[in-house]
């Protein structure tokens, strides 16, 4: 608060002190007072004004001073209630207690949109599970009956098996305190779980799998991993040059602080005007306007998952050589205790 700002602010108060200031005068001149009576009033009277005037900006100073000081600091500024004092002015305390009614109100209406979503969010997973059932039941049936429905029928069950996984795990991604745990997983086995679980895709596509150096621990949810490599898996099966046959290198490497997980296909690759988005929200980038129906979640998803579980993901990229993806597991050893 700058003491010019708070005079111009107060320059109705002068002119009404002038003006009694001027009818005092008057009513002093009519009674015959004398000179030195009236100059003896007039000092006192601008001898209050400044002080009262003083006094008053030097207190409103201080209190919005410390309020636009520690606003600029806070990071979470609807906090700033709590950092500064009740002044001792009514109209620092009028504003004191409209913050503190807003936030109020701001952490009223926060909780209402925070159950509306905690419940859409549980009605989803719920959703999800029901429908997981009868698609494996759709998938069993299809496996006895391939003869006459074919490998297609099978690809599109796996389709919506598939992205059923992507809403579920995005729901969780949210609250994932609620459903990860962090142990030691053997990326080998990992790995294995997730050819596994993608055979017959890699089979159909005619892809091959090649590993190196998996023999390796590292401290992650082995649930939440397998469906990232998953991910990984289909963008490799998804984004294939004609002609060429599809290899997918997963390799590990044990480094003094991290462990590395690399994962690596000879695909198109990513323009390199893309690789800087291909973790963004609902980005499809060239690759998935030309090649393929993408949504563009599946590798948000897989960002999301990685940054709360506490890895780093990175991507590199030659378009029309390779894509390779690496996430990066701290050593430590706070979770093992």
């Amino acid at each position: 608060m700058r003491f010019r700002d708070y005079i111009r602010d107060r320059l109705w108060f002068y002119a009404i002190a002038a003006l009694s200031f001027g009818l005092m005068l008057l009513f002093l001149s009519a009674y015959r007072v004398s000179g030195q009576l009236v100059t003896f009033i007039a000092v006192i009277f601008i001898l209050f004004l400044i002080s009262e005037e003083l006094v008053g900006f030097f207190r409103k100073r201080h209190f919005y001073t410390d309020l636009m000081g520690k606003l600029e600091l806070l990071d979470k500024k609807y906090l700033i209630h709590e950092m500064v004092q009740k002044p001792g002015f009514l109209e620092g305390e009028l504003t004191y207690d409209v913050l503190c009614q807003a936030h109020k109100a701001m952490c009223e209406e926060v909780s209402k949109y925070q159950r509306s979503s905690a419940d859409f969010r549980e009605f989803i997973e719920m959703w999800v599970h029901e429908v997981k059932l009868p698609v494996a039941s759709l998938q069993l049936m299809a496996h006895n009956h391939s003869d006459r429905l074919g490998e297609k029928f099978l690809e599109q069950l796996r389709r919506i098996d598939g992205y059923t996984d992507q809403v579920l795990y995005y729901a969780r991604s949210e609250s994932a305190e609620k459903d990860y745990i962090i142990k030691e997983n053997s990326l080998k086995r990992t790995v294995s779980n997730v050819a596994l679980k993608n055979r017959e895709d890699i089979q159909l596509a005619g892809a091959s799998i090649e590993t190196e150096g998996l023999d390796v621990s590292v401290m992650t949810d082995g649930k939440w991993l397998e469906f990232i490599l998953g991910q990984f898996i289909a963008n490799s099966l998804k984004y294939t040059v004609e002609g060429r046959d599809i290899v997918m290198r997963i390799s590990a490497e044990e480094l003094s602080d991290r462990v590395l997980l690399h994962f690596r296909d000879n695909g198109i690759g990513i323009p390199e005007r893309d690789i800087s988005r291909v973790f963004d929200k609902s980005f499809t980038g060239e690759n998935g306007r030309s090649y393929a129906k993408s949504t563009g979640m599946g590798l948000y998803i897989v960002k999301s998952l990685c940054e709360r579980l506490g890895h780093t993901i990175s991507v590199t990229s030659e378009q029309g050589s390779y894509t390779e993806f690496t996430i990066a597991f701290s050593k430590n050893d706070f979770y093992k205790m």
